[in-house]
């Protein structure tokens, strides 16, 4: 008796440690596909910028979702049709997200960037995550220490940028079209964590984009009367295929995969890396300068995402750097001890 009591005591311990250890490896997967979307996005503000005097923005928000259709549907669209009946039947709850995420949300960035700078455009949009904390607390979770602390300094960063080392900071028209852009994301974000899970995660993205398109087609007229179109040159095309395919596909896809992994608050941390990711490529690609103060203020972001981002379960042997697990002993840990 003694002996089968032994027997099932190391089996239930496996499986906890196996447990653990697919917990952990899901954590890291999930702030490496955060990471993935957050530098592909961190190109989209340059595009964004660079398009600014050729591309009206309600233009080029509509056909960058046109492109990511393309580009999305000989993947999705057979599938889309077999769950035609879950997509009507959750079509407010898509129609939402469609609004937010895409119709709503790009089309922000675009008007933004007629007067922001790339840099300053990321710089805000990293307010993003603080939101999406906030929607995750009002839902009953739990943030923890570390991370509200994590938080707090890259929002101090992000700040300090806006403002230009100064507190508080002055905003102009265009960075508070980036703020309603940011709230718009953040609230796409929380969104996705009561995602039907029925649903397929690349339907769900087509529908989106398919929605989204749709919601901006009578605003794109009125700007075709308006402001007149656009001539297809490299210098247009080129960024739209880069924000349809990359920014639009490549990038939503992963962070909705994050999201389902990790959750918004805490795929909201590695968000804060996007100001440093459009820093760097906004003075290779745009010649526009980063001072030493904004080095330091980036300093404060990727500082803040250091510690609000590490995953460790203590205790336990099992510690996430990256996507890489790593497990030692077998000492038991409850699962709600893996905490970021």
């Amino acid at each position: 008796m003694a002996v089968l009591d032994r027997v099932r005591g190391s089996e239930a311990t496996t499986e906890r440690t196996a447990r653990q250890v697919r917990q952990a490896s899901g954590l890291g997967l999930g702030l490496l596909l955060a990471a993935v979307a957050t530098v592909v996005w961190s190109g989209s503000f340059v595009a964004s910028r660079a398009l600014h005097d050729s591309v009206p923005p309600v233009q080029a928000a509509f056909w960058r979702w046109i492109v990511a259709i393309i580009a999305v549907a000989p993947f999705a669209i057979r599938e889309t049709w077999r769950q035609r009946r879950l997509i009507r039947r959750h079509l407010g709850y898509i129609a939402l997200a469609s609004l937010l995420g895409v119709a709503v949300y790009n089309t922000l960035v675009n008007q933004a960037g007629l007067t922001v700078s790339a840099g300053s455009m990321g710089m805000i949009m990293a307010a993003s995550p603080v939101l999406m904390a906030v929607y995750e607390r009002l839902g009953g979770r739990r943030l923890g220490a570390r991370r509200i602390v994590g938080m707090a300094v890259a929002c101090t960063g992000v700040l300090l940028l806006v403002g230009r080392g100064s507190l508080p900071p002055a905003f102009a028209a265009g960075d508070l079209w980036m703020f309603a852009a940011a709230l718009s994301f953040a609230s796409y974000s929380a969104l996705l964590r009561r995602r039907p899970t029925e649903i397929g995660g690349l339907v769900f993205l087509f529908t989106t984009f398919v929605l989204g398109a749709l919601m901006l087609a009578p605003a794109f007229g009125v700007s075709l009367a308006l402001q007149g179109g656009f001539e297809p040159t490299a210098g247009t095309a080129g960024p739209l295929v880069y924000v349809g395919v990359l920014s639009s596909a490549v990038a939503f896809f992963s962070w909705n995969k994050a999201i389902a992994l990790i959750g918004a608050a805490r795929a909201g941390v590695i968000y804060y890396l996007q100001p440093v990711c459009v820093a760097v490529l906004s003075f290779v690609l745009l010649d526009e300068v980063t001072g030493p103060a904004q080095i330091l203020c980036m300093a404060l972001i990727l500082g803040g995402v250091m510690l609000g981002s590490g995953i460790r379960v203590r205790g336990s042997g099992i510690r996430v750097r990256g996507s890489g697990v790593r497990v030692r002993g077998s000492r038991r840990t409850r699962p709600d001890r893996l905490r970021a």
